[in-house]
């Protein structure tokens, strides 16, 4: 039970972590753009390195953003025709879509992660001293905490089916 307390405290602060990062890097990303429009309008100049950190905080934000979408299975899903079906298909048929679907976000953080690992043998600057590898490390970390969520779903889905077919054996 110990193990438990722990593990469900240690998650609710990756929660919050998580929340905090996606409140922290809108509101940089509103304040910079917000210096960058008053300082070209006002003083025709501007920060140099702006525009660089604006693509890159919208390449986080998106990540992160998907990643709050399936903690909370907020995500797009077609689901028209899950609906007609009947509810222990409708279970199966979730439970698939998840596995698939960890399966799917796996392969791109592996294939995303050859990706920053040629960045970084190539040594290529984002903006200012930032290494490019570092600006896109979002996506392999985002795509493997997604892929582990869905797996968990499908799993714990899995374990709920089973354990309700026991009850009613029982």
């Amino acid at each position: 039970m110990q193990l438990f307390n722990w593990s469900f405290k240690v998650h609710q602060i990756l929660l919050k972590t998580e929340v905090g990062i996606t409140i922290g890097l809108l509101l940089s990303m509103i304040v910079i753009a917000t210096i960058q429009i008053i300082m070209r309008n006002l003083f025709d100049s501007g920060l140099l390195w702006a525009e660089s950190y604006i693509r890159i905080t919208v390449l986080w934000l998106a990540l992160l953003g998907a990643m709050l979408a399936s903690r909370d299975h907020k995500h797009l899903a077609i689901d028209a025709l899950i609906n007609r079906l009947s509810k222990p298909m409708q279970h199966r048929l979730k439970c698939f879509n998840n596995l698939f679907s960890s399966i799917i976000c796996f392969i791109i953080s592996y294939h995303s992660s050859l990706f920053i690992y040629s960045e970084y043998q190539q040594g290529s600057i984002a903006f200012a001293i930032i290494p490019s590898w570092l600006c896109e490390i979002i996506i392999p970390v985002a795509f493997m905490l997604i892929g582990c969520r869905y797996l968990l779903t499908a799993i714990d889905s899995l374990f709920k089916r089973v354990s309700k077919l026991d009850q009613n054996d029982a």
